[in-house]
């Protein structure tokens, strides 16, 4: 198996997020899959960014803390890097900016001096040294060109230029041999989203932006002509929720992204939404809180939020992806659950699933459509909230001749006409609520638990969202099994337990610090034994993980 890893780093505003994505496409293009983990500090400018940009023969979605090549646009770089090289030497440099200690090592390339006789902006060092790369791993100049002509839309030919200087004055360090497989198409996890979202039937997209969910607006953005949808940027996340609803009650599929903070905001709408029976679908990208926290880092801290966000009781769905794949497929789904059971939708996303980069392959997504939800007959007369079996009521949108169509954050009647009487009261509670029984029992149809690694081991990793990536491999390489539940509410509690027989050992991964999915288990009637937990806003590496889970099973 091929498999090594890259830092590129610099200081922010310097395109090293851009260039990490060229980079990684350049190994696409030889047949590699990639994955791609960015880190950067709240700051347009200044302060150090760097990219970690994996490659392997094989499907990956984690890091490893050892790299096989350093990119060090400044002296930070080098000095907060170094020691990850596993080969002390493979690093490449501009000696007018770092300095290296010691022996002359590495390889310098100046690129400085390049910009300046080239006449070229500060920000192309990226491309630059991502020329000086491609020699030192023997990737040659004419798939060096085609990838930068495909991925730079401004200067290309100045871009080819100062990319070819850097070839030039770089040296053979290894050679990367291509491989003979398909390619397949790279993507982030909120463009993913974003596609999962289109594939669903969405018609709007609101969303205030904040990190780590504010690349679906840009991207939904850029491409909303080609998609034939409406993408609005109001003036705060109340404004955006209660869009949303107003598009719902006229029978347009709407989502929304946004952050903790963002969702505090948002919470007398999403009970307004509960009450008024409106579908919607929210993308909650989380990141460490409490208050501001973190705010380009990443956290799974949100869970119990989402559950229980809004006042009084009413019925949600929660999904929580893992990569690119099942970003996708549970966005269209939630589309689809929100607007057949009139219901609110979480895509439980985090920085680390948002915003990385992974390979995508369409092909291994199971089969979903857009569903159309359950519409008036009219010939009966039309009560919006109708008291049925499943407790979904038919739907009718404005203007509708011959149905008066009565939305009501009060408690109401049938007609939607408020009620305080307590018969009524108790009645359409009850219809509310009923929907969570019709929607579990569909869900049953869904892959809702994923499982892997050995599953015959008597060890078990619970582990949810991003976290599916670095717990499969180093579950893998540990050979223990892998329980992954992707829908958290309803919560699939006979699957789980079906998944749960003959574990003697179940060791819980998140990124919080009180264990959220252990909790949720718990109130099950499920107990976790061990907690691996993570909350300084980084991810978790493969080795990094594979040392905790043998500190735990050396010890049974």
């Amino acid at each position: 198996m091929v498999d090594f890893s890259i830092i590129i780093g610099g200081k922010a505003g310097f395109g090293i997020d851009r260039a990490s994505v060229i980079i990684g496409r350049l190994f696409n293009q030889l047949g590699y899959r990639i994955y791609i983990y960015r880190d950067y500090p709240s700051l347009i400018r200044g302060g150090h960014t760097f990219s970690v940009i994996r490659v392997s023969s094989d499907r990956i979605a984690a890091h490893r803390s050892k790299i096989d090549f350093l990119l060090a646009l400044n002296q930070d770089t080098l000095d907060l890097h170094r020691d990850k090289l596993k080969d002390g030497c493979f690093f490449l440099y501009d000696p007018e900016l770092v300095k290296v200690p010691g022996q002359a090592c590495g390889v310098g390339v100046a690129i400085g001096k390049i910009l300046k006789e080239e006449n070229a902006p500060e920000i192309m060092r990226n491309t630059c040294i991502i020329g000086a790369l491609c020699k030192a791993v023997g990737i040659d100049a004419k798939t060096m060109e085609d990838v930068l002509r495909k991925e730079i839309p401004r200067e290309l030919e100045l871009n080819l230029k100062v990319a070819s200087r850097g070839f030039g004055e770089s040296r053979e360090l290894t050679r990367v041999e291509p491989l003979v497989r398909e390619r397949l198409p790279v993507v982030s996890g909120n463009e993913a989203i974003g596609l999962g979202l289109v594939k669903g039937g969405l018609n709007f997209y609101v969303a205030y932006p904040m990190t780590p969910s504010s690349p679906i607006l840009h991207f939904l953005a850029e491409k909303a002509t080609e998609f034939g949808i409406k993408v609005i940027h109001p003036e705060s996340e109340i404004a955006v929720i209660l869009m949303a609803l107003g598009f719902a009650y006229m029978g347009k599929k709407t989502a929304v992204g946004t952050s903790g903070g963002g969702f505090c905001l948002m919470t007398e709408g999403l009970s307004f939404a509960g009450m008024a029976e409106l579908p919607v679908v929210i993308v909650m990208g989380q990141r460490p809180g409490p208050s501001t926290g973190l705010p380009t880092y990443s956290s799974q801290t949100e869970l119990h939020f989402v559950l229980n966000a809004g006042q009084g009781e009413f019925p949600r769905f929660v999904a929580a992806p893992g990569d690119a794949e099942e970003a996708y497929y549970w966005s269209a789904a939630a589309m689809n659950i929100a607007w057949k059971y009139q219901i609110p939708s979480f895509i439980l996303s985090d920085k680390n699933l948002a915003e990385g980069i992974f390979n995508f392959d369409i092909n291994s997504v199971e089969p979903i459509k857009e569903e159309n939800p359950l519409l008036w007959d009219k010939t009966s007369p039309y009560k919006r909230y109708l008291n049925t079996e499943s407790g979904v009521s038919p739907l009718a949108f404005p203007p509708e001749q011959g149905a008066p169509i009565k939305v009501n954050s009060y408690e109401h009647d049938e007609s939607g006409i408020t009620t305080e009487e307590p018969a009524m009261a108790k009645t359409m509670t009850e219809k509310r609520l009923r929907k969570e029984k019709y929607l579990s029992g569909e869900l049953e149809g869904y892959k809702t638990i994923n499982v892997y690694g050995n599953k015959d081991s008597s060890t078990a990793i619970l582990c949810w969202g991003s976290n599916k990536g670095v717990c499969v491999e180093a579950a893998k390489n540990t050979d223990l099994k892998v329980i992954q539940p992707v829908v958290l509410w309803p919560f699939p509690a006979d699957r789980f337990r079906d998944e749960l027989k003959g574990v003697k050992t179940l060791i819980s991964v998140e990124d919080n610090a009180t264990g959220q999915l252990a909790r949720l288990v718990k109130a099950f009637g499920f107990d976790v034994d061990e907690q691996i937990l993570k909350y300084d806003g980084r991810p978790f590496s493969v080795d990094g993980l594979e040392e905790e889970l043998k500190k735990w099973t050396r010890k049974t």
